[in-house]
């Protein structure tokens, strides 16, 4: 019972449910390796003991971060402060408008007239009360376990009278009480909902490295991006592209290419640089060498275009990285320097770090943990002296960082000069790779000796172990999410909108400790009040929408507190049936209006596969499935017909049975159909691509992350091939809005 309650106390479940007649004890060695994780040493039940009433006889007048909503009632740490309380805001500069430039902003002060006396908070964790019922998990840790939508707002009420609502910010807030108890903690001053999207956009999908054009260096990057933007936007009226996360990769022969696995969230991965478009590049001296590494790139792009190659990230960094060091050499201009100075002062030490450990992987590889114990910290002297011995390097990686900045700034202005709505849609992935620059210069930050992975459920008996270290959420509650609010702030700098990958993640994370198989993992939570808030805050900030992936298993209440806060949800059209009544396919106007709805993600089969079943015959010669060829093939049809029936009565295929080109039409009219505020169109869907992206299961046994866009027979297209294909403009004809038809000028009538 005592190592249940510490648990609790410290948001580690004990047991969970995965559905709702199932319950599963956690072993205790499991929370036991994440109590340790979390800094709780409760290894004997002495020490569980010992730590258990440490933690109970502490009591805090204010949890480390509190959030505020505007205009909704106050949370109870401030709402049941004792009367008379004093209560002093301090206001961050940045979020005063108007106030004099070097001025500190006016402290708020107010005198708390509540009724009701404070209720301790142990820990800046949940209350005895707040302890998790048997086989429950817990979903926030400052809310009661097992209730998600505790997570959420109060929906009718408001601040007391004696509260002057601060502007929206991340201030700091001290609270004196009558009898001389004291608290300062981090205050979020949040708006009550993110910015949305304009109604029935629609805007493409799409893996930013399978995009080549004709002056790809043989992969996609941030100038086929901006042209893609320009494109749609003019020509198919699109309001968004949505890529892949561009998160910087961890260096490597070779690199590990899956875009969700990266070295820093924090920063973007100069491969995805469009090298001709930097100003730089036309002032480069040694003209021959330049003109080598553009035919060997060009000679890079013929091999995956036309024989049959994949693309290889790591040959065009190779040729990137050359070009770029001699685009280096170029003295910037005033004007270029001042706007890299900014940068880099805008960016501080975070980007320092950054550079500086890319610098130090160049010279002792790509796993920090192997380098040299003196520059295992990025504060220790050892780590100093060689920040001043790179400092050539750790420039050159800074510059880098300013360039890949620069060109999603100008993909967003792109998308933004062709009337789309929403612009640029950047994914965030739901971790770093756990030898990278983030868990490196953010050591403090991340649960080590911890992965993040999903636990075992019907469609997977084994769980999922995915090696992303995760973030601890008493650290972030204890620095008031600087962390979060760095990495949101600096994603959606150049963005429209941001996808959040597993979004579920802002509740509660499944942690796997190393060396045990995820069944032995078990659910931490996390403060989702403070997640959300944060996050609608540095979206309000910029102006952007969000939309969360919510796909898979859902814990109640969830999307739901998701939806109060305009956090758009993810609707697949296959996974969209009556899953709690007769599982018949919904309907269109049955579906969610707060959504981006699609036919298909870089995980799932391309639209042309599903209905030709080709994706299971695939999964077959790889030994994937758990059924016999016969029987999968089976069900898929069966699943398929399901949906081709419902588009037939919809009268959405005209076309009849047997048409795969005209049954993509339909199911993109029904999606059209929806009230579904976003509708997404998978890129390779618009030429007939039969192959997925990402073929969940498999690493070295499928290409993963590394085709480029292909026809039907698996040829690659190339940018220009797929704006130009009578298939894609058909396609695309069922979602456009129409527009009158305008005569020239000497055909108008009077």
């Amino acid at each position: 019972m005592g190592l249940s309650r510490l648990a609790a106390l410290h948001g580690v479940a004990t047991s969970y449910s995965p559905s709702p007649d199932v319950t599963v004890s956690v072993p205790d060695d499991t929370v036991i390796a994440v109590l340790a994780a979390l800094g709780v040493d409760a290894g004997t039940p002495a020490d569980v003991r010992k730590c258990l009433a440490a933690a109970e006889s502490r009591s805090r007048l204010l949890p480390p971060t509190v959030v505020v909503w505007a205009g909704e009632p106050l949370p109870p740490a401030l709402a049941g402060l004792p009367p008379g309380s004093t209560v002093t805001v301090e206001p961050e500069p940045s979020d005063l408008p108007g106030h004099p430039a070097g001025r500190p902003p006016a402290p708020l002060s107010m005198r708390a007239r509540a009724a009701a006396p404070a209720e301790p908070v142990a820990s800046g964790e949940p209350a005895p009360e707040a302890a998790p019922a048997p086989g429950e998990a817990p979903v926030g840790a400052m809310t009661p376990p097992g209730d998600e939508t505790a997570a959420a707002p109060a929906t009718g009420g408001s601040a007391p009278a004696w509260w002057i609502p601060p502007p929206h910010g991340v201030h700091r807030i001290h609270v004196r009480t009558p009898d001389n108890r004291r608290a300062t903690a981090t205050l979020v001053a949040a708006p009550p909902r993110l910015p949305q999207p304009p109604e029935g956009t629609h805007g493409f999908l799409v893996q930013l490295y399978s995009l080549l054009s004709a002056r790809s260096w043989g992969m996609g990057d941030l100038g086929d991006l901006a042209d893609l933007a320009a494109w749609a936007g003019r020509s198919v009226g699109s309001g968004f592209v949505q890529v892949n996360p561009l998160h910087a990769a961890v260096p490597g022969k070779p690199t590990d290419p899956s875009p969700y696995r990266p070295s820093s969230r924090r920063f973007p991965d100069p491969v995805h640089l469009h090298v001709e478009s930097i100003p730089e590049y036309g002032h480069v001296r040694d003209r021959a060498a330049l003109d080598d590494l553009r035919q060997d790139a060009a000679a890079l792009s013929e091999a995956v275009l036309n024989k049959g190659a994949l693309i290889d990230r790591d040959a065009v960094w190779e040729l990137k990285r050359q070009a770029l060091e001699l685009v280096a050499q170029v003295p910037l201009t005033p004007g270029r320097r001042a706007d890299y100075c900014d940068f880099l002062a805008e960016q501080g030490q975070a980007l320092e770090d950054h550079a500086l450990w890319c610098a130090l992987a160049e010279v002792h590889g790509p796993d920090w943990h192997t380098w040299p114990e003196a520059l295992r910290a990025p504060r220790s002297p050892g780590t100093a002296r060689a920040r001043s011995e790179l400092l050539d390097r750790v420039d050159f990686h800074c510059r880098l960082a300013w360039l890949t900045a620069g060109q999603l700034a100008a993909a967003q202005r792109a998308a933004e000069d062709a009337g789309m709505g929403v612009g640029i849609v950047h994914d965030l992935a739901v971790g770093v790779h756990p030898a990278g620059a983030d868990t490196w210069s953010q050591q403090e930050a991340f649960a080590h000796g911890m992965s993040v992975g999903a636990p075992p459920d019907a469609f997977n008996a084994r769980g999922q172990d995915w090696g992303l270290p995760p973030w601890r959420p008493d650290v972030l509650a204890a620095t008031g999410y600087a962390a979060y609010r760095g990495l949101l702030r600096g994603l959606l700098a150049h963005a429209g909108a941001l996808r959040i990958d597993h979004v579920m993640g802002l509740f509660r994370l499944w942690w796997v400790p190393e060396g045990r198989p995820p069944t032995d993992g078990t659910y931490v939570a996390y403060d989702a009040e403070a997640m959300l808030a944060v996050l609608v805050l540095e979206a309000h900030r910029a102006g952007t929408s969000v939309v969360g992936e919510d796909l898979g298993t859902v814990a109640p209440g969830v999307r739901e507190a998701l939806a109060r806060r305009g956090v758009l949800g993810t609707s697949v059209l296959w996974f969209e049936r009556d899953w709690e009544g007769d599982g018949r396919p919904l309907a269109p106007e049955e579906w969610r209006r707060d959504c981006l709805a699609t036919a298909t993600t870089h995980d799932l089969p391309s639209t042309a596969a599903r209905l030709t079943g080709d994706h299971v015959t695939l999964r077959h010669r790889l030994g994937l499935l758990t059924r016999s060829l016969e029987e999968e093939l089976t069900a898929d049809l069966t699943d398929t017909a399901e949906w081709l029936a419902l588009l037939a009565r919809l009268r959405m295929l005209p076309e009849g049975d047997g048409d795969e080109e005209a049954a993509v039409r339909a199911v993109h009219r029904f999606l059209r159909r929806t009230p579904a505020r976003m509708t997404g169109v998978w890129l390779p869907d618009t030429v007939g691509d039969r192959r997925p992206q990402n073929l969940p299961g498999t690493w070295d046994q499928y290409p993963n992350w590394r085709l480029p866009i292909a026809d039907p027979e698996g040829h690659p297209v190339t940018l220009e091939e797929i704006t130009a294909s009578p298939r894609l403009h058909g396609l695309m004809e069922v979602l456009r809005p129409r527009k009158p038809h305008t005569a020239p000028p000497g055909e108008r009538r009077p």
